[in-house]
């Protein structure tokens, strides 16, 4: 049996929250699926959706590793850029490392250009203004000096990864919004996707009723009466 996301689905990530999908996981004792301490470049980005594309740094050398080694192009950084596939998410191991920028601007524009889905680094890019303005999902942990370029060496493309302490295999759905960005493994994406469509339409229900001045008591969770008021409620609107 397939486990690839389906396009249903995929649309269904979309909009539900990452905080959603963390609970979700939780309840399935996974609890280390959140990358810790990246947070959006900009505001002006989609929710992002895709599959891991994977990168890996390890810490640089100084004979090995100096400005020249971008001129060839089986260079990792450079060959992972232009290997991505479309509708992937490209998520870079920098050892939780910002002092040397993961990538640019240029990079990161050529990644979207050629439909890649978004971003993440647990370090940082360089041209974070120019970044901000993008309508491209681009996740960090703060931004890079324009200094320190050969600080780390790009080493593996697409093999199982740590990025801020959540363990990354190529493949596993990643989704990214306001908050931050979880890591849903792939054989669990499907499920994952239709579970939090559900929460997502109760707790929009339960939003609208404490909005209007209801307590939580009976309402979330849930108890019978408000379980049969959600029925009622998702036929009206649609969900």
């Amino acid at each position: 049996m397939s486990t690839a996301l389906t396009p249903e689905n995929r649309e269904k990530l979309r909009k539900i929250s990452v905080a959603t999908i963390t609970t979700a996981l939780f309840k399935r004792n996974f609890r280390n699926q959140f990358i810790q301490d990246v947070r959006p470049v900009g505001t002006k980005a989609p929710q992002m959706v895709g599959e891991a594309y994977t990168l890996r740094y390890i810490p640089a050398r100084e004979d090995l590793d100096h400005i020249g080694v971008f001129e060839d192009r089986t260079h990792p950084q450079r060959r992972t850029i232009e290997d991505c596939p479309p509708g992937y998410v490209l998520v870079i191991d920098s050892r939780k490392d910002a002092r040397a920028a993961s990538a640019g601007g240029i990079l990161i524009t050529r990644l979207m250009m050629r439909g890649a889905a978004g971003i993440v680094s647990d370090g940082g890019f360089r041209d974070c203004p120019e970044i901000a303005e993008m309508a491209f999902p681009v996740y960090q942990n703060r931004p890079a000096p324009p200094t320190n370029l050969t600080r780390q060496r790009a080493i593996d493309i697409n093999v199982p990864i740590g990025c801020g302490d959540a363990p990354v295999f190529p493949g596993d759905i990643i989704v990214g919004d306001g908050e931050g960005v979880v890591v849903i493994p792939a054989h669990l994406a499907n499920e994952i996707a239709e579970e939090g469509h559900e929460m997502t339409a109760y707790e929009d229900f339960v939003m609208e009723k404490v909005r209007e001045g209801r307590g939580i008591f009976g309402l979330y969770p849930g108890g019978p009466e408000a379980k049969a008021e959600f029925a009622l409620w998702r036929k009206a609107n649609g969900r």
